[in-house]
């Protein structure tokens, strides 16, 4: 054998996707212990879960650091979803406690943006979302609006900006691609947006109550919408685009291609097929002048078209013109359905051709 031969099999082998392997319980049974909060009002707010009236002397007394993460290397894994055509991601994995492993009912992986989830008022997780959001910008998240962006709150600076960003991007990447990070130096919050919003529900559960290098205990919720007009209209383009490919990618090609002829022709330019017929220079002429300085060739025996019955000659000039170009883009020839006439001109308004019984 050649060193050619060789080296064209070495070319023609493909590298080995690894395979997932069975995803392992993140937690034992019993082992992640669950307190009920403290009782400091007099009503439990089962919307806000807490009690009302608890939180308004220390904001910071009710968050107690959480007692498990999850770690998308070690916990990721093949589950009973997987075989059954479940879509949605399980919660408790997020949040690193799920005790069953391989045989839980949801996924145990990063949602996948080019899964289309089954209906849109849920999340990745399968909760239902609201029409509004809560007053403190916790919870589910609203239907009416997609919002990629997270608030941070509760960052513990130790050092400039800079650090603080890089501390906030090493944590918060590993939950997704993130197109924007801002961070408010002096106040320990910070904004991070995401590119996909399913990615943002994930680390909103992921890095909620847990602390990056310093400690700290995160406050993470959504984010109010950006006051921004170039945001605004950048994010309005975003969402028609992705309108506009998710209805392309629906449609068929001939439809497609009929739409775009029909928009020509109402524009008043020339279809997609006849634009050989103009020069470089040359622009397309409106419809109506089209039309105007239009005369279809007649042959020698053939007699102009003489207007007959409710349709003037030049109705039937025009119709004449649209059948050429049907089939001059290969459409079908157009059926002609001759009706008789009754033998003899009726003077008059012709009432005898409706039987009626005067004269």
């Amino acid at each position: 054998m050649s060193a050619t031969e060789t080296n064209l099999d070495v070319a023609v082998q493909k590298p080995k996707t690894k395979k997932m392997k069975p995803a392992r319980p993140q937690v034992k049974p019993g082992e992640v212990e669950h307190k009920e909060p403290e009782q400091t009002g007099k009503e439990y707010n089962i919307w806000y879960n807490k009690w009302a009236g608890g939180d308004r002397e220390d904001p910071y007394s009710n968050k107690t650091k959480s007692q498990t993460r999850c770690n998308l290397k070690k916990d990721s894994g093949l589950t009973r979803a997987n075989t059954t055509g479940m879509k949605y991601t399980c919660l408790f994995f997020a949040r690193g406690c799920c005790p069953y492993g391989w045989e839980c009912e949801y996924l145990h992986t990063l949602p996948d943006p080019a899964l289309q989830l089954p209906d849109s008022a849920k999340d990745c997780f399968a909760r239902s979302k609201f029409s509004d959001y809560r007053d403190d910008m916790g919870g589910v998240g609203s239907f009416n609006r997609q919002n990629r962006t997270l608030y941070i709150g509760r960052i513990k600076e130790t050092g400039t900006g800079t650090e603080t960003e890089e501390i906030v991007r090493r944590h918060f990447k590993e939950w997704g691609k993130i197109v924007n990070l801002r961070v408010l130096q002096y106040r320990g919050v910070a904004f991070v947006t995401y590119e996909h919003e399913v990615h943002a529900q994930f680390a909103k559960e992921a890095m909620a109550c847990q602390s990056m290098d310093n400690d700290e205990i995160l406050n993470v919720r959504w984010a109010t919408e950006d006051p921004n007009p170039t945001t605004k209209v950048a994010e309005k383009r975003r969402l028609e685009e992705m309108g506009q490919e998710a209805i392309k990618a629906r449609m068929d090609d001939k439809i497609v291609n009929a739409m775009r002829s029909i928009r020509a022709l109402e524009e008043g330019a020339a279809p997609p097929g006849d634009e050989d017929d103009y020069g470089e220079d040359d622009e397309p002429a409106s419809k109506r002048q089209r039309m105007e300085d239009y005369e279809p060739p007649m042959l020698d025996d053939e007699e102009p078209p003489q207007a007959t019955g409710l349709l003037s000659s030049d109705t039937l000039e025009g119709l004449k013109y649209f059948a050429q170009i049907r089939q001059k883009n290969g459409g079908p020839p157009p059926v002609v359905v001759a009706s008789a006439r009754p033998p003899g001109n009726v003077g008059g308004l012709g009432l005898a051709e409706y039987e009626s019984d005067e004269d």
